[in-house]
């Protein structure tokens, strides 16, 4: 079965961005559909972002215009970009391919 890992969280000041990776090893990322998925301090998991296999893209109301899920299927990995962070936006994020099981997750800071 294959494997992934997420990367790319780190501490950033409010109106900054970050871009999030997530890798794949053993399998094409491209054969399932991925979902960006954070859980901030003391909450549930929320859904951020999903790719189909056919490269539709879907975004939760609160990342609508800032950010956004792409692909890069020669790289095997998924990408979520960023922009416009706010502190709410701190949380571990998670991605998510398929029926995979949960990663470690990247962790994103936004300091005001």
């Amino acid at each position: 079965q294959g494997q992934f890992v997420e990367s790319g969280g780190g501490l950033v000041k409010t109106g900054g961005s970050l871009t999030l990776s997530c890798v794949g090893s053993g399998t094409g990322l491209n054969d399932y559909g991925v979902g960006w998925y954070r859980r901030a301090p003391g909450q549930s998991r929320d859904w951020v972002a999903t790719v189909t296999v056919g490269g539709t893209t879907t975004y939760a109301n609160f990342a609508k215009g800032r950010f956004t899920i792409s692909s890069d299927n020669a790289k095997n990995t998924v990408y979520l970009q960023m922009n416009d962070l706010k502190p709410e936006d701190t949380a571990i994020y998670y991605c998510k391919p398929g029926k995979m099981n949960w990663g470690q997750g990247t962790q994103v800071t936004v300091s005001s």
